[in-house]
C-alpha cells in the first residue's frame, strides 16, 4: 500500500460528501444500565452526559459513541437487531470478543477471516445493539500515516 487510495488522491483529502465516521449512536431501553455497561467496556466514564444521553470519545481518533435512551428512538423501532454494522478496529479480535461476551453480549457472528488481514466478528450488546469488531490493516496504515511514530501505530501500539 502506498498511502493513497486507488484514485490516487491522498488518504486525508476530501473524497466527496462523506468525510469520516463522526458519531455512532446506540439505543437502550435501560439507559442507566447501558451507560454502566459501556463505561465498564470502555474503561472510562462518558465525557458528556445529560438525561437520556451519554457520550464517549473512543480510540485513536476520538470517534464519538453516543448512547441514547430508547424512548427517543425513531418509531416504529425494530424488534430485532439489524441494519448496518459499524466495526470498531481492535488489535486482538479474540480478546475483544471474549471481553464482550464476558460482559454479557451475545454472539451474532463469530470471527471470520475476510482475507489479507481483515477479520470481523459481531455481538449484540445486552441492550439489543449490534457491535462489530474488526482487525483492519487499512485502519493501521491510515493511523501510521497520521502518527509521528508510524511503525508503532502500524503495529497497533501508538507511541505515548
Amino acid at each position: 500500500m502506498n498511502g493513497a487510495p486507488m484514485n490516487g488522491a491522498p488518504m486525508n483529502a476530501p473524497t466527496g460528501i462523506l468525510r469520516g465516521m463522526s458519531n455512532v449512536s446506540y439505543w437502550a431501553a435501560d439507559h442507566a444500565a447501558a451507560t454502566a455497561w459501556y463505561t465498564e467496556l470502555l474503561g472510562m466514564e462518558p465525557y458528556f452526559q445529560m438525561p437520556g444521553y451519554a457520550e464517549w470519545r473512543v480510540g485513536d481518533y476520538g470517534h464519538e459513541l453516543g448512547l441514547i435512551d430508547a424512548r427517543y428512538a425513531p418509531q416504529p423501532a425494530a424488534d430485532v437487531p439489524g441494519g448496518a454494522v459499524l466495526n470498531w478496529h481492535v488489535d486482538d479480535i479474540r480478546a475483544a470478543l471474549d471481553r464482550l461476551l464476558e460482559l454479557g453480549a451475545t454472539m451474532r457472528e463469530d470471527i471470520r477471516e475476510r482475507g489479507e488481514g481483515f477479520t470481523t466478528a459481531a455481538v449484540v450488546d445486552p441492550f439489543g445493539n449490534v457491535l462489530g469488531v474488526m482487525t483492519n490493516p487499512h485502519y493501521l496504515q491510515v493511523l501510521a500515516d497520521a502518527t509521528p511514530d508510524g511503525e508503532a501505530a502500524r503495529a497497533g501500539h501508538p507511541a505515548p
